[in-house]
């Protein structure tokens, strides 16, 4: 059983002091979230002030959610669909041409529920160049999808998924070849 009391954050977890954290929250409920959805270039430039790292003409919605900003990687011409969760406890690396679709869920972090201290981990996930998250996808911490792989709506990926495949399902599997 675990005993919260007993529960203490890595030092540095969060990767910026808790001025900075609090600061992008605030930035990213009153001005982000707020902006009109044609601002693309001013959603890029409020992400990359705090560290992230956004490849040219990348699409993101007004209603995209990022935890830790400097822990996010997108590449050119990517886009971030409506209510799509980064939880950049650990590092999220977007490759270029890359869509994530809305309400999609990328979580780095978790606990061990093994352990009575109940600690956290993050694990960086992965999305390579050219794939497609369709709508409501979840991926677990550490994942990998490579290359010009689609994932069908409403699955959840809990293993790494090879190049050019369509998966599917809960747990994601491949269903066939892409191309």
């Amino acid at each position: 059983m675990h005993r919260l009391d007993k529960f203490k954050l890595p030092k540095n977890f969060r990767g910026r002091n808790a001025f900075i954290v609090q600061l992008w929250w605030l930035v990213q409920s009153i001005f982000f979230r707020n902006s009109p959805q044609f601002m693309y270039g001013f959603r890029r430039f409020l992400l990359r002030l705090f560290g992230a790292k956004i490849g040219k003409k990348v699409i993101i919605r007004p209603t995209v959610r990022t935890t830790y900003p400097w822990k996010v990687s997108i590449g050119d011409y990517s886009w971030i669909g409506d209510n799509v969760q980064l939880y950049s406890l650990g590092e999220i690396e977007i490759g270029s041409h890359t869509v994530i679709s809305q309400k999609s869920y990328l979580c780095t972090g978790s606990h061990d529920y093994m352990k009575e201290t109940f600690p956290i981990f993050a694990k960086k996930i992965s999305i390579e160049d050219q794939c497609w998250l369709a709508a409501d996808v979840f991926v677990a911490p550490g994942i990998k999808i490579e290359k010009g792989t689609v994932v069908g709506s409403r699955s959840s990926v809990y293993q790494d998924l090879p190049s050019n495949k369509i998966c599917m399902g809960n747990p994601a599997k491949v269903i066939r070849d892409r191309y």
